[in-house]
């Protein structure tokens, strides 16, 4: 497998969760594309957000994207709204194998209700904000996966194991092609 594996999904689908865990298993490096845009900051996104906007955040996001997509196989676990712009769903999709772990709002919530980290989160009502992420999202996440892994109740050994059957699947695929 020479190509990365990327995760896309909603703030608490578990990304970074599953992403080390799945990197561990790969033996592949585990990337946060949100770790490394905090890196360059030197501060939080919140607080680049809060400070700068969301419009100067999303560039940075975008050359960091196509920075990291351009390396050696890794696992990357992206942002929630690495999707919005696409130019970053297109070079996501030819550049690894995508997957979608998606989550419904109600699960999201569950998970993230005392969370005070993630930016677009910090309304009155954040499931309303969740319901309004999942509404715009879903399609482009759709757009852009080549896989949707459902993430409802599935333990994190299970979602990785349900990741590593469909990169077999696509590998074993990818073989018959080539071997006719």
């Amino acid at each position: 497998m020479a190509r990365a594996v990327i995760l896309i999904g909603l703030p608490g689908a578990g990304k970074t969760t599953v992403g080390r865990q799945l990197a561990r298993r790969l033996q592949l490096p585990f990337v946060d594309s949100d770790a490394v845009i905090e890196a360059r900051l030197g501060c939080s996104i919140r607080d680049f957000f809060e400070r700068e906007g969301e419009e100067p955040f999303r560039d940075l996001e975008e050359v960091v994207l196509d920075e990291l997509t351009q390396g050696g196989p890794c696992v990357l676990s992206t942002g929630g709204g690495a999707v919005l712009r696409p130019v970053n769903r297109q070079r996501l999709r030819a550049r690894g194998r995508v997957f979608y772990l998606r989550a419904t709002p109600e699960e999201l919530m569950r998970r993230l209700r005392h969370d005070r980290t993630r930016p677009l989160l910090q309304v009155a009502n954040p499931l309303q904000r969740l319901r309004e992420l999942y509404g715009l999202r879903d399609p482009l996440y759709r757009e852009t996966a080549h896989h949707v892994i459902e993430t409802g109740r599935p333990s994190v050994a299970t979602l990785v194991n349900m990741i590593l059957t469909q990169l077999e699947l696509g590998a074993e695929t990818a073989d018959d092609a080539t071997a006719g």
